[in-house]
């Protein structure tokens, strides 16, 4: 066989598959929409949609990790939110940086991701139902330690991270990258990453072949409390404050640019390089909503909708396969 004919077949794959077809359609969308719409396909404005996406894509991470090995995760929103409440409560006045209050925080969000793997992987509770109730236990919490007061933030870091941009470009979007590149990296390039597919594929089948299944889902668990963790910090630094309730966009959004990339939401297939554009596309289509005036009740049709959608394709595929 030629050099041609075996690079067409692999050329063809990449045109066909989600990640690639995820992102044709955000370039679409942007084109139609910047050529349609005034100011649009502005540098800024389009800037400012990546910027977002940052914040779902971070969350996104750990979501993907959990959903390729086979569960899910509802306490995102909940980590998020818990992120930008405690991080000022945590800033001490010994370190100008405010370095001390980010590890704090990242090292207490983690820990919660851990958390729900034990429940998963110890006590054999279902990972919805682990993940739901660790999310109504911290919203519960969070009442209790801020109620209604918005927290506001006093963290040189956090404030850098949010609003600085070094040649033109968010901070928020440059760590975004490199959480992308590790996330990739670990997936698709390490036994860690093996693992999780096998998990997800089959769980029996995985422990057989010698895959330590507990750690294995603990660890995606944690990876998961800890990208949440950071995408909390992150909000707090653009946002300014951190006030209960801040994290709850997050959890939608979140599920849905797993699943738009491509992501089994039954487990063991998928990869983060289709969560990427899913996460843009989901910010593009709620940019399009408010440019269009639509209400946040159209704006929920729309998500919940579209989950349902790749739900079914999702389950279509798993069983051809």
């Amino acid at each position: 066989m030629s050099a041609a004919g075996s690079v067409m077949p692999r050329v063809s794959a990449i045109l066909r598959s989600r990640p690639f077809l995820t992102v044709a359609v955000v370039a679409a969308v942007w084109i139609v929409a910047g050529v349609t719409m005034r100011g649009f396909g502005a540098f800024g404005h389009l800037r400012y949609l990546v910027e977002l996406a940052a914040v779902i894509g971070l969350v996104a991470a750990g979501q993907t990790f959990v959903v390729v090995a086979g569960g899910i995760d509802l306490s995102v929103a909940a980590i998020v939110t818990v992120s930008a409440v405690a991080l000022p409560l945590l800033s001490l006045p010994g370190d100008p940086t405010g370095m001390s209050a980010v590890l704090a925080t990242l090292a207490l969000s983690t820990a919660i991701g851990l958390a729900n793997g034990l429940g998963v992987a110890f006590l054999r509770v279902h990972p919805m139902i682990m993940t739901l109730a660790m999310a109504t236990f911290l919203q519960g919490l969070l009442i209790l330690i801020a109620g209604g007061t918005a927290i506001s933030l006093d963290n040189p870091l956090v404030t850098w991270l949010g609003n600085a941009r070094p040649a033109g470009i968010p901070v928020g979007i440059l760590l975004w990258l490199a959480i992308s590149a590790a996330v990739l990296v670990v997936m698709h390039a390490t036994a860690f990453g093996a693992r999780i597919f096998a998990l997800g594929a089959n769980p029996l089948a995985a422990a057989l072949s010698g895959v330590p299944v507990n750690a294995t889902t603990i660890a995606v668990y944690g990876i998961s409390g800890f990208t949440a963790g950071l995408a909390g910090v992150l909000v707090l630094g653009m946002n300014g404050q951190g006030y209960v309730g801040i994290g709850d966009p997050y959890l939608l959004a979140s599920i849905a640019a797993v699943v738009l990339g491509g992501t089994s939401i039954l487990g063991g297939l998928g990869t983060y390089a289709g969560t990427m554009p899913g996460a843009l596309l989901l910010v593009t289509i709620t940019a399009l909503i408010t440019v269009v005036n639509a209400s946040p009740g159209w704006r929920s049709i729309l998500f919940g909708s579209l989950i349902l959608g790749l739900l079914l394709l999702s389950g279509r595929e798993s069983a051809r396969r």
